[in-house]
């Protein structure tokens, strides 16, 4: 990882000595068109153009930069579908825009986060380098391509058709969501950027957390309201609003900012999984303040969907004070002695 990255004239990249392809805007049935949703993009499959219809021209290797066909992009990051040439499988190309040496240092860090671990809930790095581009750089992040999209793209799938996760898809997605921040939390980091959008379905249903850019250490000791206050800043610009725990709001000058932020990410991603949409999805939207909504009490709507035990899990992790939320290891134990029958019994796959 981390060699010379050469951009070729037919629309084609090397990384580690591997060639990849860019998918173009008439690429045979392989194109992605945008369909926009509430939160986020979402991306369905284009179909085929037809016979004797040419793959679009391709701009690569000239002054600006090759023409893509977006997965989804950001303020400062693009997501591309590529197709490497030597194994005939898809790949998502994650472009980092580097203005300065910290956004450089930041998506190494990105990558080296990635590199730390080798787990099924957790999205791999395939392969990692730095592109100049004059004065400029691009970070290109290679990673698996999961045609399945996120978890928010299923949530979004099924209320358009009135539907809901089961209880026991549910239950499913929690466990091997728990199971990725407990291989997190154990290397001594915490996510910070949980939710819906940042778990992407693979080809089983696994849930697969990705976007690891917000990755820090898991507990963090504030001494001072200087201290507290960049706390406080760095949360705004990396933790996603509506699923950002209360203490990240308003950081107190002498605490203990811990891995239980993910606790209660978690929570807002399993009420948008027994709901439809996040907690505070609705605050955000309508102009109010999600801080101030987040120190009271969350209000978990009655639904014969749900069971009792559900419920108290979620009640559990939407714990204001972040002392008595259950660690992810609880939640595991709890989650285990939960879930739907064994093989052989009745099912629910997602």
């Amino acid at each position: 990882m981390g060699h010379a990255l050469c951009v070729c004239s037919r629309g084609t990249v090397i990384i580690d000595n591997k060639r990849y392809l860019f998918i173009q805007k008439l690429g045979e049935g392989l194109l992605l068109k945008p369909c926009l949703g509430r939160v986020s993009a979402s991306w369905e499959r284009c179909p085929p153009p037809p016979q004797g219809v040419p793959r679009g021209p391709s701009s690569v290797g000239d002054d600006r930069g090759p023409s893509l066909t977006p997965l989804a992009h950001s303020g400062f990051s693009y997501v591309d579908l590529v197709e490497g040439l030597h194994d005939g499988h898809f790949y998502a190309l994650k472009r980092i825009l580097c203005h300065e040496q910290q956004d450089r240092e930041e998506a190494q860090r990105e990558a080296d986060m990635h590199r730390l671990f080798h787990h099924p809930n957790i999205l791999r790095l395939v392969a990692y380098c730095l592109r100049e581009r004059g004065t400029k750089h691009e970070a290109w992040l290679l990673l698996p391509f999961f045609k399945r999209g996120t978890l928010w793209n299923e949530i979004e799938r099924l209320k358009d058709k009135g539907n809901f996760l089961t209880e026991d898809q549910i239950l499913q997605l929690l466990l091997g969501i728990c199971r990725g921040l407990e291989a997190i939390h154990a290397r001594g980091y915490a996510h910070r950027d949980l939710k819906p959008t940042n778990i992407l379905l693979g080809d089983e249903g696994q849930p697969i957390l990705m976007d690891l850019g917000s990755m820090n250490q898991a507990c963090i000791h504030v001494e001072g309201s200087r201290q507290a206050l960049a706390l406080q800043d760095w949360a705004a610009q990396r933790c996603t609003i509506s699923y950002r725990a209360p203490e990240l709001f308003s950081v107190q000058s002498h605490c203990v900012i811990d891995e239980r932020t993910d606790v209660w990410s978690l929570g807002c991603v399993l009420y948008a999984m027994m709901f439809g949409e996040g907690p505070y999805d609705m605050v955000f939207q309508k102009g109010d303040s999600v801080a101030l909504a987040v120190q009271n009490q969350l209000s978990i709507p009655q639904s014969p969907r749900h069971s009792s035990a559900l419920r108290q899990l979620l009640t559990s992790m939407m714990t204001v004070d972040p002392q008595q939320r259950p660690p992810v290891s609880l939640l595991l134990s709890q989650l285990e002695a939960l879930q739907p029958p064994a093989s052989g019994q009745h099912t629910t796959q997602i």
